[in-house]
């Protein structure tokens, strides 16, 4: 197993994929499994079975799903990332919960964008028992995610999004409480640039030129006009007619470039307070975004009865 100190310490797999206990756990994954130059065992990463098969034995192995499954070329989550960005969530809620993380149902979560996979919903009511409502545009991935809650028997609420230019118009309801949002948003601004990206890539993998998106991804999931900067800013603007409905409302930014416009809309929204979180996966630095309307003394009211 290769150590991956930089992921966060609550992380399951800041010790690399223990493949021994991986395929006791799903013996389906040994067929997958190869054997890199230092001996130690590995799969192919260009394989979209192979990292499709890991993602089960992940899912089954550190989270007790049984059944997990996404229909062909939709979006193919790395599992070890995606479990950051959920425990690094808990610390932020730790913080306006004097300094607890909250557990269990009463926690209200948000997942703009949640996918065929579901991913952010599975591993946050694992690891936390949180309630999660997720939220998709494409009816594809309603469907799948329906499918992986009714066969894990999970209760996670599913909303379809009708309008490709709301986030959370029309899908926060006048009722509904959230101490979290949470999305994965389109990278690129075009097709075209997510192509090239793959391409970027693999030639970093010192894999040479492939059209194969390892971890898939439909047109809604991989890009969007005016890409990450124009679907956060909308998030962004958007979020102002929800301040008092939601405690913290966050986004993943890739690109670090992005952090400077992105805080120009926040003061535009007159936004309480917002902190970037620095996350990293080996030589892969990522973060994300959270903001709030909240007053300080008044965060806490949000988990009073939990």
């Amino acid at each position: 197993m290769t150590t991956k100190t930089m992921l966060h310490p609550r992380n399951q797999h800041k010790e690399g994929y223990d493949f021994t206990r991986l395929v006791a756990q799903t013996p389906e994954l040994e067929a997958f499994t190869t054997k890199n130059p230092a001996g130690q065992t590995t799969i192919d990463f260009q394989d979209v079975q192979a990292v499709r098969m890991l993602n089960r034995a992940l899912l089954k192995t550190y989270y007790d799903i049984n059944y997990w499954d996404i229909p062909a070329n939709y979006l193919c989550p790395p599992i070890p990332g995606r479990v950051d960005y959920i425990h690094y969530l808990a610390d932020v809620l730790a913080d306006s919960n004097k300094h607890e993380i909250p557990r269990g149902q009463g926690v209200k979560a948000l997942d703009i964008g949640t996918g065929a996979s579901l991913v952010y919903p599975l591993i946050g009511q694992s690891e936390y028992g949180w309630h999660f409502t997720g939220v998709d545009i494409d009816a594809g991935a309603i469907k799948s995610a329906q499918k992986i809650c009714e066969v894990n028997k999970l209760d996670v609420t599913l909303r379809p999004q009708d309008k490709r230019e709301d986030i959370f118009r029309g899908v926060i309801k006048p009722s509904d409480k959230f101490h979290f949002t949470m999305c994965n948003p389109p990278f690129h601004s075009s097709m075209e640039q997510a192509n090239k990206g793959t391409q970027r890539k693999w030639r970093n993998l010192g894999k040479g030129h492939s059209k194969k998106l390892n971890f898939g991804g439909q047109n809604a999931e991989l890009w969007c006009p005016g890409g990450e900067i124009k679907f956060i800013a909308t998030m962004i603007e958007q979020s102002t007619e929800f301040a008092n409905q939601c405690l913290w409302f966050t986004s993943l930014v890739s690109k670090k470039d992005n952090l400077q416009p992105l805080k120009r809309f926040l003061k535009k929204a007159q936004v309480l307070d917002y902190k970037v979180v620095e996350m990293a996966q080996g030589q892969k630095k990522s973060r994300f975004i959270a903001w709030t309307y909240i007053k300080r003394n008044q965060r806490s009211l949000f988990f009073k009865n939990l």
